[in-house]
């Protein structure tokens, strides 16, 4: 984090934490727009979504990451599975985000 502070100085670090953050709160509405369960309030970069069950939930997982668009992981809250979508890099753009959502639902439809 220093070398990042360090090359893009304060406002450019909170540019890039602002960016992430707008872009998984548009995320989770696409989702949610698409049927989708978002299982979190979206105030940082996190999303947690649920496909159903705990079981569809991990066959859509593991297909987005064979599919290849892009790569999430599982994780488990309040004894329920969610795809964990984590939006950290810089170069995400509103298209990756269409690429996701047509991604995912070409997976679950």
């Amino acid at each position: 984090m220093c070398a990042g502070l360090h090359e893009l100085g304060s406002d450019g670090v909170a540019h890039l934490v602002d960016h992430c953050c707008d872009l998984a709160r548009s995320l989770a509405d696409q989702l949610a727009a698409a049927g989708y369960e978002i299982g979190n309030e979206v105030v940082l970069n996190q999303i947690l979504v649920s496909f159903g069950t705990d079981a569809e939930t991990d066959r859509v997982i593991a297909a987005v990451q064979s599919e290849g668009t892009c790569w999430m992981g599982g994780t488990t809250w309040r004894s329920k599975r969610y795809m964990r979508i984590s939006v950290s890099n810089y170069q995400t753009t509103p298209a990756d985000l269409t690429r996701t959502i047509q991604a995912l639902q070409s997976i679950t439809h």
